[in-house]
C-alpha cells in the first residue's frame, strides 16, 4: 500500500506520518513534558506541574494521557499506596538524541536568554 501524502504545492509532498507525528510533538507542553522526564527520570504529577510551570493542571493531566496513549509515557500506580508517578517509555527514551539537537539548535540559533541569567 503506498504512503500517503500531503501536498504542499505542486512540487513538494509531505508525508502523512511526519505532518502527524510533528502535530503531537509540536502540540503545546509536550515537548516540556518528554524534557522534563528525560531529564529527571521518574516524577510525581506534582513534581512534573511544578516543572512544567505554566502548564495548568487540567493541561497536563491531557497531555500526559496522550503522551501515554501515544506510548511515550507510562503512568505507573502501585497497590499498596495512592502514589502515582510517569516515567518514559523505551519509545520516548529513544527522544533523547532528538532533543539534544533541540537544545543544540536553540546554542547556536535562539535569541533567547541563556537558561543561567533567566533563573538568576
Amino acid at each position: 500500500m503506498a504512503e500517503s501524502t500531503v501536498t504542499t504545492n505542486d512540487n513538494v509532498k509531505i508525508c502523512d506520518k511526519f505532518v502527524a507525528i510533528f502535530e503531537f510533538l509540536g502540540r503545546k507542553w509536550n515537548g516540556l513534558i518528554i524534557e522534563s522526564l528525560l531529564n529527571n527520570g521518574t516524577m510525581r504529577f506534582k513534581d512534573l506541574s511544578q516543572t512544567v510551570q505554566r502548564c495548568s493542571d487540567r493541561v497536563l493531566v491531557e497531555r500526559l494521557k496522550e503522551l501515554e496513549a501515544n506510548g511515550i509515557v507510562e503512568r505507573r500506580t502501585y497497590d499498596d499506596s495512592a502514589l502515582i508517578e510517569y516515567a518514559l517509555t523505551e519509545k520516548g527514551e529513544s527522544m533523547r538524541n532528538m532533543m539534544q539537537v533541540v537544545h543544540d539548535w536553540s546554542d547556536e540559533w535562539s535569541d533567547a536568554q541563556d537558561c543561567e541569567s533567566q533563573d538568576a
